[in-house]
């Protein structure tokens, strides 16, 4: 029996990450990576055929780091993905929203749910990233102590929810890149194509306003640069 492809994230399982490699391609195996450096070099050395980075949040906006991998590590976009973003406040079995005292999450997190923070009086802590919050909870077993994190983290790590979907917006989303060493082109009349790339300029005046005419002068539309 041959050996399940990978796909590799940054954090623990059950994270956000997680979700969107079990999203898309369910037949491939999550493989949970400790930063983002990692996912990148598990997917340029040949441990894993793909890797879902998360790129840009439509509340908290770009993800640091990851434009600064993506130029030098010879690996090609080849596709995308939109997660809607949804927290549930867990804490260990027998927790309440009474015995709570202390709340860990990433810091994007924390951010993002700060209506419940503020209406429970909870005192926030930041931690490397949801899954992991939510991993370390489960380990203290301390009824005092909740994580945020989605609810497939409370699913593994066999934490009670104790509030559900917390963000404080509901159109929250995070943008993923699915990368690959191998690029696939996509067909001429496959329709509508999104296409990134990295480019320089001269230090000259108008340099970057000249790059950016050929776009317009040939009905190319911008979405983020």
């Amino acid at each position: 029996m041959s050996e399940r492809q990978k796909i590799a994230y940054q954090g623990e399982p059950g994270a956000n990450s997680d979700i969107a490699c079990r999203d898309v391609y369910p037949h491939l195996e999550p493989l949970p990576c400790a930063s983002f450096e990692d996912a990148f070099a598990a997917v340029t050395d040949g441990v894993a055929t793909l890797g879902m980075i998360p790129i840009e949040n439509s509340i908290a906006g770009r993800v640091a780091d990851i434009h600064h991998f993506l130029p030098n590590s010879g690996l090609h976009i080849i596709g995308e993905y939109f997660l809607p973003i949804h927290f549930q406040l867990m804490a260990p079995r027998g927790a309440s929203r009474e015995t709570l005292r202390s709340v860990y999450s990433h810091v994007h997190a924390l951010g993002q749910c700060r209506k419940i923070i503020r209406e429970l009086g909870l005192a926030a802590h930041t931690a490397g990233d949801t899954a992991g919050a939510a991993h370390e909870v489960a380990q203290w077993n301390d009824k005092t102590k909740a994580a945020l994190a989605p609810l497939l983290a409370a699913t593994i790590y066999g934490l009670d929810v104790i509030a559900g979907n917390v963000e404080d917006e509901a159109h929250n989303t995070t943008r993923f890149v699915v990368l690959s060493k191998t690029a696939q082109w996509p067909a001429p009349n496959n329709g509508p194509t999104m296409t990134s790339f990295v480019f320089r300029v001269r230090n000259v005046p108008a340099a970057l306003y000249k790059a950016l005419g050929g776009f317009a002068t040939n009905g190319v539309n911008m979405t983020k640069l």
